[in-house]
């Protein structure tokens, strides 16, 4: 069966969410005014990311020291290497930030297909979204549209996340693994959806002969 993995970033392959430690570590009193707009959808991810780097008094210095503490699901690897052998598609969809997933991807010699939001630093960060998608503009990776295009002539198309960017990306799969907030949504949307604690729970479930949509 042909099959292509698309895979949230932060809190799924990471074990936590990189974007929250970093804002939680770095940013000045106000950010937690940003994220409830954001998570009521009144701002975008470029707005809420842009506005909350104004509140940032470091660099990208302390930024990698932090991410280089944060470990990423210890199965992970072992799921890449069965989507490999089982000749998979895996492709990493994050709203999130290209510099961190680089950092990880140097640190555990990762080597996947991925997009997310660009973060550009000069005397003070800056996000751009070349993944957006102008029609919404809600979040700054669209995970539909890409989902959409990567797809290619795949018969089962599977997502793994947990946040509030993964909603709608979950509700154009055919089968969702999910936790957090994520579970719960697609609980409540009637999505075909597997609870998962870590890859290990991915794993035991996806067989060559299953069929999971």
């Amino acid at each position: 069966m042909k099959r292509v993995f698309f895979v949230d970033f932060d809190g799924t392959i990471t074990k936590v969410d990189v974007c929250a430690a970093m804002v939680e570590a770095f940013a000045g009193d106000g950010w937690r005014e940003i994220n409830d707009l954001w998570e009521k959808k009144l701002l975008s991810t470029r707005d809420c990311a842009n506005m909350t780097f104004k509140l940032f008094r470091v660099g990208l210095k302390e930024i990698k020291s932090l991410i280089e503490k944060i470990e990423i699901d210890e199965y992970f690897q072992e799921f890449l290497a069965l989507c490999r052998n089982q000749d998979y598609k895996v492709h990493i969809l994050s709203d999130g930030y290209d510099f961190c997933i680089e950092t990880f991807f140097k640190k555990y010699g990762i080597n996947v297909s991925y997009y997310a939001n660009r973060l550009v630093y000069n005397d003070g960060f800056e996000v751009d979204t070349p993944y957006h998608n102008p029609a919404c503009g809600q979040c700054g990776t669209c995970k539909k549209s890409l989902m959409s295009k990567l797809r290619e002539n795949a018969e089962e198309i599977i997502f793994i996340g947990d946040g509030y960017s993964d909603t709608c990306p979950a509700q154009n799969a055919d089968f969702v693994f999910a936790k957090g907030v994520l579970y719960n949504f697609c609980l409540e949307k009637g999505v075909r959806v597997q609870h998962y604690d870590s890859f290990k729970d991915i794993i035991h479930r996806v067989t060559p002969e299953s069929r999971l949509g």
